[in-house]
């Protein structure tokens, strides 16, 4: 990712969930109380200072041959930030995605033993935790982190007060595999859905899956909806349904009639609706890491989930790099959305309510300049320091961050911006659609009938 994402890129906020995302310090004495706040991890406890235990989970998991660059990552992390805190302890549970956000999360925190940081990917989500108590108001602790990363922090944001901070931000489109193309004779990637729906036909021509899909998973199918919705709505009509659940703009329906025109042209692998995501050569990413499916509509978290694919070599990775690209979501005909929009979204972590003030400093440690540069490095993350910009190497992921950058607005994930009533509704209205069982309308219905239970 070489200085390709510009600092700044990500620096506006145009709504509460459509958003253009635009030091340490120590003491000169040893205190006998642990620092919060923009410390950056440095040295801050005094040698009598009391034992404290972080329980932290998150989803950074190996992949099928047990290579896990960004749960190796966040190990060094900790080990890293504790080494400089001795009194500290960090334990750590990695969780497969899936499973974490949508079971152990909501469990641990409804049952009142939730680990101490958790993984968070704000927006509505985050705000019902918010409003039940469950979290930590980091406004003060971590007031010079917020300052720092500026317009990253607002999905993580109720009000005037900070719920979490990100450690990337990105936006969605197309992975594909340049080889399969040209061996299905396509010189150039799709710039409309028309284009698109020609690679399509020239796949399966060559035998060829054009579009590999995790639709049990139920989000990865939602995402082609999510962003149909961003090309049929005006932006107007996307902060009415994210502000206020008004869903009566007939965008809404459009988008799922778009997705049906797509659907009907059978792009995707056999049993997609039975289809994971990340898990397992037969997952949706692991056909595209393998050969056997030629494009996959994701985020950049899957430039390393693919990697998990390979022999786990710097051989292997890099081979698997020579014939990996991305391309933007492509245009539809029509529709009030502003073409240059982009869906994108970030990982974060938030504090459970009682963890101990160690947890907003261990933060602060991982959004400093040096922890995000690291993560860019180390697993091809797209960090939300401006400093660390320059940390970016791989050429496709700064063709990726340059169309954030351009982008006229960056859209967060609608089920995130939802929250997960409203959001887990459009989830299944729109796997229902992908299994033949249910139409444009149902989807609008089902959100409209959970917006008025929220």
């Amino acid at each position: 990712m070489t200085n390709l994402r510009r600092a700044g890129a990500l620096t506006a906020l145009l709504a509460s969930t459509a958003l253009v995302l635009t030091a340490c310090s120590s003491d000169p004495e040893p205190s006998t109380e642990p620092t919060s706040g923009a410390t950056g991890g440095t040295e801050s406890e005094a040698p009598n200072a009391e034992p404290v235990t972080l329980t932290w989970w998150h989803n950074g998991v190996a992949g099928d041959n047990g290579e896990n660059s960004l749960g190796d990552y966040w190990d060094k992390v900790a080990a890293d930030y504790t080494a400089e805190h001795p009194n500290v302890t960090i334990n750590i549970e990695q969780i497969q995605n899936e499973d974490l956000q949508r079971t152990r999360i909501p469990t641990a925190l409804q049952s009142g033993d939730a680990p101490d940081i958790f993984q968070q990917w704000g927006g509505g989500e985050m705000a019902a935790q918010a409003d039940a108590g469950y979290l930590m108001d980091l406004s003060e602790s971590n007031a010079e982190d917020v300052t720092k990363l500026g317009g990253a922090v607002a999905p993580w944001q109720v009000g005037d007060k900070t719920y979490g901070l990100p450690f990337q931000f990105a936006v969605e489109g197309v992975w594909y595999r340049p080889s399969l193309f040209e061996q299905a004779g396509i010189t150039a990637v799709p710039t409309t859905m028309g284009e698109l729906d020609d690679a399509v036909q020239k796949l399966k021509d060559a035998d060829i899956i054009p579009i590999a899909v995790g639709a049990g998973d139920k989000w990865p199918a939602a995402h082609w909806w999510y962003n149909f919705a961003l090309r049929s709505c005006s932006q107007e009509a996307l902060n009415a349904g994210t502000g206020s659940f008004d869903f009566s703009d007939p965008c809404w329906v459009d988008a799922g009639e778009q997705l049906q025109a797509m659907i009907d042209t059978e792009p995707f692998q056999d049993q997609f609706t039975s289809t994971v995501a990340q898990t397992g050569a037969t997952s949706s990413a692991g056909l595209v890491a393998t050969g056997k499916a030629a494009m996959e509509l994701m985020g950049q978290w899957n430039y390393f989930v693919y990697e998990g694919f390979t022999d786990g070599t710097d051989e292997g990775k890099a081979a698997l790099h020579e014939d990996l690209d991305w391309f933007p979501m492509p245009a539809t005909t029509g529709g009030a959305g502003d073409p240059t929009a982009a869906l994108g979204g970030g990982d974060g972590f938030s504090c459970y309510v009682d963890a101990p003030p160690e947890c907003a400093d261990f933060l602060s440690y991982i959004v400093s300049d040096d922890v995000q540069a690291g993560f860019a490095e180390a697993v091809g993350g797209m960090p939300v320091a401006p400093a660390a910009a320059s940390s970016i190497e791989s050429p496709v992921l700064s063709k990726l961050s340059s169309v954030a950058g351009d982008a006229g607005y960056v859209q967060l994930w609608l089920d995130t911006a939802f929250g997960p009533n409203v959001g887990g509704a459009m989830n299944d209205g729109i796997v229902a659609m992908f299994a033949g069982q249910g139409s444009s309308q149902d989807i609008v219905d089902a959100m409209t009938a959970a917006a008025a239970t929220s």
